[in-house]
């Protein structure tokens, strides 16, 4: 196990972001298994349409596959992730005499890395899709319209922003979890539920959804995305105020 018992608060931060990543099994293997899983399921699905196709027609099948959400599931098990990862390491960590400050550094160091190393292994596979045609069937899986379609550093800027944002969220659940266990969560959600439907109520009312979403028209699709940094940024400040004041329970 990582040994985190060290003098300098720049090396606890550092131990615990290493404890971030000791699990290499969840962290990195089981997701790459479960993404090429996921990849082959769709390549098969896509031959079996193309196989019953007019060729006529398969030209409209191809529009359609560039719709393709197959590699979403990436975000939500990052999110996932980090709230295991929180809930297991945060406790540990205290035990070694790591401060609250240290591991909120250390954790936030280890999730940007995670968003980068994902990030490049995402923007690979989107080369790797368009060098291949679709996988050999115009299929779209990493280089889905949702993701910025054929500019790879679009594609890349999009990784990254959600990858960050499903990480720090995670984290920030975790933390609540640590804190107040299960009611903690339950309650979460409905704070957030209310909190969205409540900002939804009052862009409607009083600004109206025309202006929004003229507004969001306006913006390039880095400068859209770049919205996300706003409630990453809010999940990584909730998260290190909740775990100040959490204590280590069995």
């Amino acid at each position: 196990m990582t040994t985190i018992s060290t003098p300098h608060a720049s090396n606890r931060a550092i131990a615990v972001t290493r404890l971030h990543v000791v699990n290499t099994w969840s962290v990195f293997a089981l997701p790459a298994i479960i993404m090429g899983v996921i990849l082959v399921a769709n390549i098969a699905i896509w031959a079996l349409i193309f196989a019953n196709t007019p060729a006529a027609d398969q030209g409209d099948v191809r529009e359609g596959l560039q719709y393709s959400g197959a590699a979403s599931y990436i975000f939500v098990y990052m999110a996932i992730v980090a709230i295991q990862s929180t809930a297991v390491t945060f406790p540990y960590a205290l035990g070694f005499g790591v401060t609250r400050r240290a591991y909120a550094a250390g954790s936030a160091l280890a999730y940007l890395g995670l968003a980068v190393v994902y990030t490049i292994a995402l923007t690979v596979l989107g080369f790797i899709e368009e060098l291949t045609h679709g996988w050999g069937f115009g299929g779209r899986m990493f280089t889905a319209i949702y993701f910025g379609g054929d500019s790879w550093y679009v594609r890349s800027f999009v990784y990254f922003a959600f990858l960050l944002f499903f990480f720090f969220a995670g984290a920030m659940f975790g933390a609540v979890y640590v804190r107040w266990r299960a009611t903690g969560i339950v309650g979460a959600f409905a704070v957030i539920i209310l909190a969205l439907i409540g900002l939804a109520a009052i862009l409607g009312l009083l600004v109206g959804w025309e202006p929004v979403f003229g507004a969001l028209d306006d913006l390039s699709d880095i400068g859209t995305v770049s919205l996300l940094f706003i409630p990453t940024a809010i999940a990584a400040a909730v998260s290190f105020l909740v775990l100040r004041r959490a204590t280590i329970r069995n």
